[in-house]
């Protein structure tokens, strides 16, 4: 077995939690409880920049070699559809994550709140579609 067979599931686990405080953050400022929404959101970003740094060091530990996606027929399509938006979605959203991340520290609420009503879908998309990716690659067709 692999000695580094735990980074795709760590990986989407990651992905995963970091969306449950999206929604989370989500419900609790629609709620009009702000403190909650701090703390998930806080929450979202910090599992999210573990995320990242766990991604990253896989693929330094690794290599950059990637696991192919053998199912054939449509969800060959739907996969590599799903693929492309969440790795293209992921790189844009990460400044303006942290754009809007900043604009609520430095108390500008009415900026901060125009780009979250952009940032937040887009971000829980990318964690969302990350663990379809890795459902796709790893759990319902495995590579060989």
């Amino acid at each position: 077995m692999d000695t580094w067979w735990f980074f795709p599931h760590l990986n989407a686990f990651l992905n995963g939690l970091s969306g449950v405080f999206l929604v989370a953050g989500f419900y609790f400022i629609k709620s009009g409880e702000r403190e909650k929404h701090k703390v998930c959101m806080i929450t979202a970003l910090t599992v999210s920049a573990v995320f990242l740094t766990s991604y990253v060091t896989s693929k330094v530990v690794i290599g950059l070699d990637s696991v192919n996606f053998t199912a054939e027929g449509p969800i060959r399509w739907i996969y590599f559809f799903v693929l492309i938006t969440h790795t293209v979605l992921a790189a844009l959203i990460t400044p303006f994550v942290l754009l809007t991340f900043w604009r609520a520290v430095k108390g500008r609420f009415e900026i901060h709140k125009k780009l979250a009503r952009i940032v937040f879908p887009v971000w829980l998309y990318v964690s969302v579609t990350g663990v379809i990716v890795y459902l796709l690659l790893y759990q319902l067709f495995p590579p060989d």
